[in-house]
């Protein structure tokens, strides 16, 4: 049962992903599906407890067969699952997804008419375990509606920008009615943050910049401590006040990207609560991006440290 020592407090969404098991084609064309669970937030809490953290998530599943899958799902995986209710009216969200490797995996959300996640409420955040977990994690897509923004801001200011708060910038277009409103809600977190993850598309709706050494300078200036700005193919950038570092990407063979992004958010939570000096935590963190990248699922496919460790030794994904 998580306590007010939780390393990792992650909110947001959680869900099946069902993935094509033929690379190449549309949904269309596709004939068998794997089921995995899924959800940014629900990987990231996974990933975090797979380094052997003491991890929580705060979200809402369906009141059906599906949520019974996801909350048993995050249990094997090591989630505590005592702040992830059932709601009685919403069904567990179901994510597509086509396979066209290198770089072009289109994803198809059914979030209808709106997900548990997004109900979540501010009566449902869990004061204590907020205040004092060692790390909390929120990503964009929950200022997407209410009653979800609601619990957003309570939870930071419950927080009061306490060290290792992190949003993920985490834009989905689908989710939101305009650009302006992802852009208005992005500078709220930022300014409750004290960590700030996202690409460059990201960068560019949350702080107007789409050149990396740009974004990370304007997410500074508005008060984040730790930018990172992932490049795709071209690697990572990161920076505080007294450092810049960039890292190439780590070469792998992708099989399908989804879940790269949660992976190298959950080795980010891991090398902050580690103590790690930048460059070892980014270059760590794009391994384990890597490591998923190079496998079709994502929460199952969540590296340890020996995993990523040798993923940086070989040069290569094994």
């Amino acid at each position: 049962m998580p306590t007010a020592s939780t390393e990792v407090l992650a909110i947001g969404r959680v869900g099946v992903d069902l993935y094509p098991k033929e690379s190449g084609r549309g949904l269309a064309e596709v004939s068998t599906f794997e089921k995995f669970l899924g959800g940014s937030a629900g990987n990231v809490a996974v990933a975090a407890a797979r380094y052997g953290h003491t991890a929580a998530l705060i979200s809402r599943t369906g009141a059906d067969p599906f949520g019974d899958f996801v909350r048993n799902s995050l249990r094997e995986f090591g989630v505590h699952i005592e702040y992830v209710r059932a709601d009685p009216t919403l069904p567990t969200p179901v994510t597509f997804c086509e396979l066209f490797p290198p770089d072009t995996f289109p994803l198809y959300f059914y979030r209808y008419p709106t997900a548990p996640d997004l109900r979540i409420g501010p009566g449902e955040i869990p004061p204590v375990a907020v205040r004092d977990a060692r790390l909390f994690w929120a990503t964009l897509t929950g200022l997407s509606a209410e009653p979800s923004r609601s619990a957003h801001e309570e939870a930071w200011e419950l927080r009061g920008r306490a060290r290792h708060t992190v949003i993920d910038l985490d834009y989905r277009d689908v989710f939101w009615l305009t650009e302006a409103d992802a852009t208005r809600a992005a500078e709220s977190a930022l300014g409750a943050s004290t960590v700030a993850v996202g690409n460059l598309e990201e960068c560019r709706v949350a702080v107007g910049e789409t050149e990396a050494g740009r974004a990370a300078e304007a997410l500074l200036e508005r008060g984040i401590e730790l930018a990172i700005v992932k490049q795709g193919p071209r690697g990572v950038l990161a920076a505080t006040a007294d450092e810049r570092i960039e890292i190439p990407a780590q070469g792998v063979e992708v099989v399908n990207g989804l879940g790269a992004g949660d992976a190298f958010g959950g080795a980010i939570c891991h090398g902050l609560l580690s103590g790690w000096g930048l460059e070892r935590m980014i270059r760590f963190a794009s391994a384990a991006g890597a490591h998923v990248a190079a496998r079709l699922e994502c929460a199952a496919a969540m590296p340890t440290d020996a995993d990523v460790e040798a993923l940086l030794a070989g040069g290569r994904d094994q």
